[in-house]
């Protein structure tokens, strides 16, 4: 892919609209324009010379919802920053954004109508451009495609993929390593049945956010895009700030490519390793770091597996549903108004302190102590006494389990 291919482009758009126009990326930063300058505003020249979109022209172009809309949008005219009106193009290729297309109006042009009535016409050169651009995103696009899919065969436990990774320059030598997984907490049901509509695009879309969110992340050595998450093979290094940092770039690539406000992510990461014969093993653990904390908001949007608690033995099983003890199953059927098992589980996740879960559930403490003797009355034991306290803790974490998401 040559720079040359998207200045072709957008010269042929422009001819065929009869207006200037230019592109630019997600970030605001200039990518190309055409050499029609008949309409060159204070705002265009500017952009042309500084190559990046002034906060205050941002902002205006924002409120008008090009980060969220699929269709054309009309930015109206604004005086105040001596800038005509125009016409964002959303550049999409199938269902995320790569940039945005401006066409500006003429001076003498009131309206945006010649422009929206000659858009449909020149849909193929705009499919074209973005498609253009996807590949200017993505480096090597094809030899990419192929390394990502031998990563994931090796993070499965192909034998001959893992022999292969371990040859690839970015990670001998670089051991121990770590692995992660990357994805929402708690998926939007509108995105879930889109993922399974058009599972293709869903992982386009982890792919591109998950290497935008490691580029030049120090420990970050390479990365893959699933159907429901992404996967990171990380040097082990002291400390979490590096992998915080992706975390938050992969919330705000993923949000702005999908169109969505940003949303909660989770990155689980796995016991560190110098052998990559265990590489499937480490991805199993990360994998349930990531479910445990999408289904317990007590583990921390950044964990690792170490530090899950219980879930590792339920990880570990290789049960359906998880099993009910009598005292757990009675309490359940008691339990109708989901007053009794929220104040326990809390209970137990909070150390017995009941300040805590009154003050957290917004209840009195009378509150507290009222339904724990409901419950003592319910199973015919004290809940806070060692095994009838750790059979119904352990039961409770293993429903959370079971709901979790499947990857």
């Amino acid at each position: 892919m040559k720079s040359t291919d998207v200045e072709q482009a957008v010269e042929s758009i422009a001819q065929e609209l009869h207006h200037g126009v230019s592109v630019e990326d997600l970030d605001g930063e200039l990518i190309a324009y055409s050499s029609h300058q008949a309409s060159a505003d204070p705002v265009r020249v500017n952009f042309l010379l500084s190559k990046k979109v002034p906060s205050d022209v941002s902002a205006w172009q924002l409120s008008h919802g090009i980060a969220t809309s699929v269709r054309p949008v009309v930015v109206p005219a604004n005086e105040s920053l001596g800038m005509l009106g125009r016409v964002c193009v959303p550049l999409l290729v199938r269902g995320f954004r790569v940039g945005y297309l401006w066409v500006l109006h003429e001076q003498a042009e009131q309206a945006p109508d010649d422009i929206l009535a000659a858009l449909p016409g020149i849909r193929p050169l705009v499919d074209g451009l973005a498609g253009h651009l996807l590949d200017t995103n993505t480096p090597e696009s094809d030899a990419r495609r192929r390394r990502e899919a031998e990563f994931l065969s090796a993070c499965s436990g192909d034998d001959a993929a893992v022999e292969s990774v371990a040859g690839w320059p970015e990670v001998q030598g670089r051991q121990p390593w770590v692995i992660g997984s990357i994805m929402e907490r708690s998926a939007d049901p509108d995105t879930t049945m889109a993922e399974l509509a058009d599972p293709e695009a869903a992982v386009l879309l982890q792919r591109i956010s998950v290497l935008h969110a490691t580029v030049g992340r120090r420990p970050a050595l390479f990365s893959a895009g699933a159907l429901q998450h992404a996967v990171i093979l990380f040097r082990d290094m002291a400390g979490r700030g590096e992998h915080a940092e992706v975390l938050k770039r992969y919330s705000a690539e993923i949000s702005r490519r999908g169109g969505h406000s940003e949303r909660p992510d989770i990155l689980g990461l796995s016991e560190p390793f110098s052998d990559l014969r265990n590489l499937p093993d480490a991805y199993a653990q990360s994998k349930s770091a990531v479910q445990a904390a999408a289904v317990d908001p007590l583990i921390g949007p950044l964990t690792d597996y170490r530090d899950t608690g219980v879930y590792q033995f339920f990880a570990a099983g290789r049960g359906g549903l998880p099993a009910q003890s009598v005292h757990f199953r009675n309490l359940q059927e008691q339990d109708r108004n989901g007053e009794l098992l929220p104040v326990l589980e809390l209970l137990y996740d909070t150390d017995g302190s009941v300040a805590d879960v009154a003050a957290q559930l917004h209840l009195h403490r009378s509150s507290v102590y009222n339904r724990l003797a409901r419950v003592r009355s319910v199973i015919g034991a004290d809940p806070l006494k060692g095994r009838t306290r750790l059979e119904l803790h352990v039961a409770m974490k293993a429903i959370r389990w079971a709901q979790r998401p499947r990857l």
